[in-house]
Order: structure tokens, then C-alpha cells, then sequence
């Protein structure tokens, strides 16, 4: 093999291996916790309640529960669910299965985030991004659950992707943005296209999105749309006007305002309050981004799209009445793209003590969970033991080879993985 031949080979090699490490860690970091647990949170029980519906051969046009119309969110999410429990059902029981459904959406979204990385960065940007979305607390809280959020998600990466990628390939760039649109859309109903639609308005305030060309991606990505808003809102009001209005002007345009006094009630501060845990962390990288690069920011498109995609969730994340956490998810997404854009520039005292923070905080958190389950198997630590049986009186010590096997190859090859890094900025992205 020639010495440029070797050396492309080589490079590819080493190109693979990098993917395929970041593959790794986002399947070791997307599939525990998607399996082996009733539904037993609130969001979570009455999804089941619907996915249950569709699995039995529910009406896919009004989704049912507990025998009453359920008109809070389209049926996307929980057709889904109905699919992968019944796909599933020799193996899983139907909620476990309905749950894929989850780490299905969050696998594309963390593709699509990846692409978008890339495409807006460089290639040896995408992985980085995908770890750094990953890496954030709020999108771990949520991730596993069975939730419409994570459906919508996915519409917002894809819309993200192609919003990045139509200054290159208008036409693919268009299909992408129109159907993340559509996604989220059917997954929560207007606030997805909202937000996306609002960033696709301003964009042409600055001069790369101000272009034939964008206007061609947009047009294209409102042919794409069109049958995701069509469809079901059709088939439903021909079914029943009065339950369009519900779904529309209730659930959707009156919990936005208030006027349909549904969900909790707004605390002007609760994002400011929220997104300091929930966006670690994306947000100081990001902000480290932005700060040095600041004087040609504003002139990069690889800033001016996720900077607005931020601003405009955040700002209508704000204006409506209802506040919870997960509803920030959207929010990681741009920042993980910003906060890519700032790891290599990352001075090598500020790497380290982010490396150092999360070998500590992780390895130490990752030996509790350890300790408290050698506490509840053999009961020492006494005190530990004593603790963990108050928590679950009705626990009977038992010990199943499949998980314990996994969960130490799991910690096992996190601590080689981390041994075996040379000392650069991404490793701590990576711990």
C-alpha cells in the first residue's frame, strides 16, 4: 500500500473507530432504563392508557381513555407505541414495548443533532454535538419516558438539520424542515410549527438565508407540510366539530393564553430558574463560544441558526401560561451545537476542571448506586441496608444475571474508556 494510500486508510480507520465509539455511548447511554419498569409515573400511565386503545384496535382518528375522547395531544406518539408493543409483544410486555417507541424518536433526534453538528461545524463535529446532547441533565430526566415530548423532539432536530443543511441542498433541506414540522406537529399540535415557523421568518434577516435559494427550501417545505396538518385535523373535525374545537381551541391555543386553565400555572422565573441544571453543560461551553468568537459570531450561520432557534423556543416557552420542565427539551438542541462550536477553544485549565468534575461527580455517584445495591443484597453497610429497606419495605433481595452482567460491563468499560483517553478538551465531554 502506498504512503498516501496507507494514510487515507488510515485516517478512515481512525474515523470509524471514532463513530463507532460515539454509536456506542449513545446506545450504552439510550437503552437502560427503556425496559423493566411498569408505567408507573403520570405521564406515563395515562400514555399507556392510549397506546392501550390503538393496540386493541382503537380509532386512530379520536384517541380514547378510559372510554372518554382524549383530545390534549394528535395520536402520532401513541400510534407509534401501538406499533413497537405489538412488534414486541413475544418478547416484552406491551408497556415495555410501547416505550421503544421512545428511545426510537430519541435515536433519530440524536442523529438528526449529529447531522446537524456536521453540517453546520464541520465532520469531526458531529459526534461532539451528539455527546453534548447527550450529556445534558434535562434530556436524561426524559429521555426513557413514554412521552409524546420525545416524538416532538425528533421534529425539532429534523426541522434543525434541515434548516442547516438548505443552504447547501435547498430541495433536501426543505423535505427535512417540512416533515420536522409535521412531526411535531402531530406529536403535540401547534407549538413545534410555531416556534419552527417563527426562526424560519427571521433567518432572512441575515444575509446567507436571504436568497432564492431559501425561498425554493421554504416553498418546498411547506408542499411537505401540508399532508402532516392536513390529515388527522380533517378526519377529525368530519368526525366532530366539537371535538376539533376541544383539541384546537382548548388544549392547544387556550392553554397557550390561559383561558383554558389546564396544567400548572406559569412562574414568570421558572426557566431562569430551570435551565441552569437542565442545559448542563451545553450552556457555559456555549457561552464560552459565543464569548470568543465574538467579534465574527453574528456572522457565522453556524451561530445565527441555533441562536435563534433558542431565542425563539425560550421566548415562547415564556409566553405561555403553562411551565414545566420537560417542555425545554427543544431547547438542547441548539445548544449543543453552540456548545460544540466552543469545546476545542476551551482553555486547558477550564477543560480540566470539567473533566475532573465529571470523573468525580459521576464515579462517586456511580459507587454510591453500587454500595446501595450491595447494601439491599447483603445487607452491609448496616446503616445503608437499613435505609434502603424504609424506602422499599416490601423488597425481596434477589439477583438476575442479565442486568448485573450488563451494569458491570457497563462500569467496567466506562472506567477503561476513561483510563485509556489522552488528556484533550473532548475527553471531558466524553467522562
Amino acid at each position: 500500500m502506498t504512503g498516501a494510500a496507507g494514510k487515507a486508510w488510515a485516517r478512515w480507520g481512525e474515523n470509524s473507530g471514532k463513530a463507532l465509539l460515539v454509536v456506542v455511548l449513545a446506545a450504552a447511554w439510550l437503552l437502560p432504563g427503556l425496559v423493566g419498569h411498569d408505567p408507573w409515573k403520570p405521564d406515563e400511565a395515562y400514555s399507556f392508557g392510549l397506546v392501550y386503545h390503538f393496540i386493541h384496535g382503537g380509532d386512530w382518528v379520536v384517541p380514547m381513555l378510559g372510554g372518554e375522547p382524549f383530545m390534549e395531544k394528535p395520536p402520532l406518539y401513541y400510534l407509534t407505541a401501538a406499533l413497537f408493543a405489538r412488534l414486541f409483544s413475544f418478547l416484552l410486555p406491551l408497556h415495555d414495548g410501547a416505550r421503544l417507541a421512545s428511545g426510537f424518536y430519541i435515536g433519530l433526534a440524536l442523529y438528526f443533532t449529529a447531522l446537524t453538528g456536521r453540517e453546520l461545524l464541520g465532520r469531526d463535529k458531529g459526534g461532539l454535538t451528539l455527546l453534548l446532547l447527550i450529556g445534558s441533565l434535562g434530556l436524561l430526566v426524559r429521555a426513557h419516558e413514554m412521552i409524546t415530548d420525545t416524538a416532538q423532539f425528533t421534529g425539532f432536530a429534523l426541522a434543525f438539520y434541515g434548516l442547516a443543511l438548505l443552504l447547501r441542498r435547498p430541495v433536501l433541506g426543505g423535505i427535512a424542515l417540512g416533515c420536522g414540522a409535521g412531526i411535531g406537529f402531530m406529536a403535540k399540535g401547534l407549538l413545534a410549527p410555531g416556534a419552527i415557523g417563527i426562526v424560519a421568518l427571521l433567518l432572512p434577516l441575515f444575509p446567507a438565508w436571504r436568497n432564492r435559494r431559501y425561498a425554493l427550501a421554504l416553498g418546498v417545505a411547506a408542499l411537505v407540510a401540508l399532508p402532516w396538518f392536513s390529515v388527522w385535523p380533517v378526519a377529525l373535525y368530519q368526525r366532530s366539530p366539537q371535538l376539533f374545537e376541544q383539541w384546537l381551541w382548548v388544549n392547544n391555543l387556550g392553554r397557550f393564553l390561559g383561558t383554558a386553565h389546564l396544567g400548572p400555572s406559569r412562574d414568570p422565573y421558572f426557566y431562569l430558574q430551570t435551565l441552569p441544571w437542565y442545559t448542563w453543560p451545553a450552556w457555559p461551553l456555549a457561552l464560552w463560544g459565543l464569548w470568543r468568537g465574538r467579534r465574527q459570531a453574528l456572522g457565522r450561520p453556524a451561530v445565527q441558526l441555533p441562536l435563534t432557534l433558542f431565542a425563539v423556543v425560550l421566548a415562547v416557552l415564556a409566553a405561555s401560561s403553562d411551565a414545566r420542565e420537560l417542555y425545554a427539551m427543544p431547547l438542547l438542541l441548539p445548544l449543543a451545537v453552540l456548545a460544540a462550536d466552543g469545546v476545542d477553544s476551551l482553555r486547558r485549565g477550564a477543560a480540566g476542571a470539567l473533566d475532573w468534575f465529571g470523573f468525580m461527580t459521576f464515579g462517586l455517584f456511580s459507587g454510591f448506586l453500587w454500595l446501595g445495591w450491595i447494601a439491599m443484597m447483603t445487607g452491609w453497610p448496616a446503616k445503608l441496608a437499613e435505609r434502603a429497606h424504609v424506602l422499599q419495605p416490601a423488597y425481596v433481595p434477589s439477583i438476575e444475571a442479565g442486568p448485573l452482567a450488563v451494569a458491570v460491563a457497563f462500569t467496567l468499560t466506562w472506567l477503561l474508556l476513561i483510563s485509556r483517553l489522552g488528556r484533550s478538551n473532548r475527553r471531558a465531554v466524553i467522562n
